[in-house]
């Protein structure tokens, strides 16, 4: 990512993050069970305390954001548990997609194509190094 990337990420996500995160994360779930229902049954606890864990997640990722090398391995342990709850690398499409959507409705006439480029390029190195991860986890267990 570049710097101005990186800031175009904490520049939008510091309006989303002012927003409810249970409201947030309402609306990101939901896009989410419908472009993709097939994940749905992979959570089972009340969504309003796990709308609150994704934008605190998300909050700290992008707080470091310019020491990308420092949480690459944070980002990899939760791989690790998200492999334990059954997620697969082809759950990260859909995911993506219902951020960028979630982003696009929170943001509204502040979301453009340089601010969508820049979360793409963030979620795109993030959801790599999960995704590598879970590939590992799996030729492991095979």
């Amino acid at each position: 990512m570049t710097q101005k990337q990186i800031e175009l990420v904490r520049a939008s996500w510091s309006k989303v993050a002012a927003l409810d995160p249970v409201i947030v994360g309402e609306l990101f779930y939901n896009r989410l069970f419908t472009i993709a229902p097939e994940v749905q049954p992979l959570f089972h606890g009340p969504m309003p305390g796990q709308s609150r864990k994704l934008m605190a997640m998300l909050s700290y990722v992008i707080s470091k954001l310019n020491r990308l090398e420092d949480i690459i391995g944070e980002v990899a342990l939760l791989a690790k548990r998200h492999v334990a709850y059954g997620v697969k690398p082809e759950y990260f499409t859909p995911v993506g997609a219902a951020l960028l959507w979630t982003l696009e409705q929170g943001l509204g006439p502040n979301w453009n194509e340089e601010t969508k480029a820049a979360w793409i390029a963030c979620y795109t190195i993030l959801s790599s190094a999960m995704i590598d991860t879970i590939d590992k986890a799996g030729n492991k267990a095979a």
